[in-house]
């Protein structure tokens, strides 16, 4: 349960964090607006690499989106065994598309519905 529950906390962190990035802007694509993405890679020992190791990883990534169209990445997050990453993209096959030829997992993908922050709450 408390694992459960931790994992619902950081995808909750990840969609609040959202509302403070510059995805919030809308990005088009033709007439199709693109929608935001949660993609959870589960990467053990991923929260123990080193810095230069995340640029590498992030310098592949780059790599592969710049040959791909309607497919950004936003930003992520790295916890101990998973890497939550926040894209917008036309659809969730470019997201594996992306995943694929990066030789990256994508063990979930869930599109984001609804933003909330604590502006949400009226305070």
């Amino acid at each position: 349960m408390k694992k459960l529950f931790k994992q619902a906390s950081i995808i909750a962190i990840v969609v609040l964090g959202m509302s403070f990035a510059a995805s919030a802007q809308s990005a088009k694509s033709g007439s199709d607006e693109l929608k935001t993405y949660v993609i959870e890679r589960e990467i053990p020992g991923a929260g123990a690499f080193s810095g230069e190791h995340l640029k590498e990883i992030s310098q592949k990534s780059c790599g592969v989106l710049k040959e791909m169209h309607d497919i950004q990445w936003v930003h992520s997050y790295v916890t101990g065994n998973k890497i939550y990453c926040v894209y917008k993209a036309r659809n969730p096959e470019l997201i594996k598309e992306h995943a694929k030829r990066g030789g990256f997992p994508a063990n979930s993908i869930s599109e984001v519905t609804t933003m909330i922050s604590p502006a949400t709450a009226g305070n």
